[in-house]
């Protein structure tokens, strides 16, 4: 039996909002529960305002549930061990403009406890693994967008995770980058590594994936295997439009 990357059991998260008089509240998910499994590539789609980002940031302890239990490897997301095993790129991945890219890896290389020859080798590999060492004499304020998506991945490979969580990996991309990102996330994928990402680009969690987890206004409307949607007429774009009306 495949072990579970990442488990959800009735995973509540309300965010309080401080007003003149008193205080606003807002669910953004309720009654999650799932499960990724180690090893695989998990989608995750939804509308705006769905609790995709909401998830990620319970996955990697950014945030505590308000309720319920979510786990990674078996431990909390807050433990040390668990966090060690999570590489997390953020939608917006941001890197100090001034550096060149190895600079700005062995800044955060050290960040996570890297240092001396380890954090050398953790470096160059990670800027072979994603095409950075051609541009290793730019600095990031150069940057397109591909290449600082493909510095956020290298930052996420630093210290060898066995779960990689992806917030919007191709947004904003060009057709080129986005098949070299695909490229890159098959490749880490078929290392043992385990990803879960999120995406508005159905036709890419299609290309990437092997199950879909979809949300509707905080809560799993469906759980969707590859062999569902090959076999739905119209794939997973007409099961998500089903989904979310």
């Amino acid at each position: 039996m495949t072990a579970s990357a990442v488990s959800f059991f009735g995973v509540k998260k309300t965010y309080k909002r401080p007003r003149l008089l008193g205080a606003e509240y807002h669910t953004a998910v309720k009654d999650l529960s799932f499960e990724i499994q180690a090893g695989e590539i998990t989608g995750l789609l939804g509308l705006n305002g769905a609790g995709k980002t909401t998830i990620m940031k319970l996955i990697t302890g950014l945030l505590f549930p308000t309720a319920g239990q979510v786990r990674v490897f078996g431990r909390p997301p807050a433990d040390g061990a668990a966090k060690a095993r999570v590489g997390f790129l953020p939608e917006l991945p941001y890197f100090p403009p001034q550096m060149k890219p190895a600079a700005a890896l062995a800044y955060y290389g050290r960040l996570s406890g890297l240092s001396g020859a380890e954090l050398s080798l953790a470096v160059e590999s990670a800027m072979r693994k994603t095409g950075l060492e051609p541009h290793a004499g730019r600095r990031v304020s150069e940057f397109s967008k591909g290449m600082l998506q493909r510095l956020g991945l290298a930052q996420t490979l630093l210290h060898k995770p066995d779960l990689l969580v992806l917030d919007e990996p191709v947004s904003g991309l060009d057709p080129l980058a986005i098949h070299d990102i695909r490229a890159l996330l098959a490749g880490l994928n078929s290392e043992g590594r385990a990803i879960f990402l999120s995406s508005h680009s159905i036709s890419e969690v299609e290309k990437l994936t092997s199950s879909v987890l979809i949300m509707v206004r905080g809560a799993l409307a469906a759980t969707v295997t590859r062999a569902q949607w090959e076999s739905a007429p119209g794939g997973l774009e007409t099961i998500f439009v089903e989904a979310v009306k």
